[in-house]
C-alpha cells in the first residue's frame, strides 16, 4: 500500500459552485500532512468529504488501499476534528471522553486517563465543565475525542488557529508525538504556515478549490532554502570570480543581481573576492524563502486569513 490515503479527481459541488474540484490527493503512512489555504479555498470541505461526514458530488478516494464498501468499512479508523469541538460544556474532560469511549464499546477505566496524559490534560480537575477551559485545552480535548477507538489515521481543521504561543508549541508537540510514538498519520490544516512548516512532513495547497501543488518537507526546503543575494556594478566579471571559487549555479534575476544556492558558508569570502577584484559590491546577503512565502508565490496575492 503506497498512500494510506488517496483520492481521485474528488469533487464536491453546491449550487453552481464547486468547493472542491478534481482533488488528487497522496497521503503516506506515518506523514503530518498540511493542507494550506486561504479561507473558503476547499479545505473543509475536502477534509469533510474524506473522513466520511459529506458525500462527493463525484470522483472518489481510498483509505489504507481500500475503495467503496470496503472503504466505508474502514472509516472506523479515522478520528477527526472539523471546525469545533463537539464537547458537552458542563462536563470535564473526562466525563466527555468516557461517554464516547461508551459509545463506541470501549470500556473506560485507564482508556481514558491514558488518552488525557496524550494531550496534556491529565490534571484537569474532574469537578470542572469544558466551558471553563482555555481554548488550547478544548482544542486538545477535541484531539482526545479524535484519538478515541485508536484510529491510524486523524485529520485536524485548524487546530492551532486562534492559539497563543505557548499554546501552539504545546500542540505541535503533541502531532509529532502522535506521528513518532504512535505511528498515527495526520492530515491537518492551518492558516498559520510558519508553525506548520516546523512539523508537517509533506504538503497540499488547495486555491479556490483547486490542488495546485503536492510536495514534501525536503522539497520544501529545496524551493524555499536559503539562498545568497550579490548586486554589484559588473555582474560578467562577478560570474567570472565566482567559478574561479568554485561556486557554480549562480542565476540572474530581472533586476541583475545574482542568486546563489551553493557555498553560502562562504558569503564573507566571496565579499571579500569581490572588493579585492576592484568591483563595485552594491548588495550581498542571505534571503530565506518561508512557507508562507512560497505559498504566496503559488496562489498570488496577499494572504487573507
Amino acid at each position: 500500500m503506497e498512500y494510506i490515503l488517496e483520492t481521485q479527481n474528488l469533487t464536491k459541488v453546491y449550487g453552481q459552485k464547486a468547493a472542491a474540484k478534481d482533488i488528487n490527493m497522496h497521503i503516506r503512512e506515518g506523514q503530518i500532512y498540511g493542507l494550506i489555504g486561504r479561507n473558503g479555498a476547499g479545505k473543509t470541505t475536502i477534509m469533510r468529504m474524506i473522513s466520511g461526514l459529506s458525500r462527493p458530488t463525484s470522483g472518489s478516494y481510498s483509505l489504507f488501499g481500500k475503495t467503496g464498501l470496503e472503504m466505508r468499512k474502514m472509516l472506523k479508523n479515522v478520528g477527526v476534528l472539523i471546525e469545533h469541538p463537539g464537547l458537552y460544556p458542563k462536563l470535564s474532560a473526562y466525563e466527555n471522553l468516557k461517554i464516547k469511549c461508551i459509545g463506541m464499546g470501549i470500556k473506560p477505566n485507564g482508556y481514558v486517563e491514558d488518552l488525557l496524559k496524550t494531550v496534556g490534560l491529565e490534571n484537569t480537575d474532574k469537578k470542572k465543565g469544558a466551558e471553563t477551559y482555555s481554548l488550547g485545552m478544548r482544542q486538545r480535548l477535541g484531539i482526545a475525542l479524535a484519538l478515541v477507538g485508536d484510529p491510524k489515521i486523524i485529520i485536524l481543521d485548524e487546530p492551532i488557529n486562534g492559539l497563543d504561543p505557548q499554546g501552539i508549541a504545546e500542540m505541535r508537540d503533541i502531532l509529532a508525538q502522535l506521528r513518532d510514538e504512535k505511528g498515527i498519520t495526520i492530515m491537518i490544516s492551518s492558516h498559520i504556515l510558519d508553525e506548520l512548516a516546523k512539523v508537517a512532513d509533506a504538503y497540499g495547497i488547495i486555491h479556490e478549490g483547486s490542488l495546485l501543488n503536492e510536495f514534501t518537507s525536503e522539497e520544501l526546503r529545496q524551493r524555499c532554502g536559503e539562498s545568497l543575494i550579490i548586486r554589484t556594478d559588473n555582474i560578467p566579471e562577478t560570474l567570472r570570480l565566482l567559478e574561479q571559487m568554485n561556486v557554480h549555479g549562480a542565476a540572474q534575476e530581472p533586476d541583475g543581481s545574482l542568486v546563489i544556492e551553493e557555498g553560502l558558508e562562504r558569503t564573507k569570502e566571496i565579499s571579500r573576492t569581490i572588493v579585492t577584484a576592484g568591483i563595485g559590491l552594491e548588495e550581498i546577503y542571505l534571503r530565506t524563502v518561508t512557507l508562507e512565502e512560497y505559498f504566496l508565490s503559488i496562489t498570488g496575492g496577499a494572504q487573507h486569513a
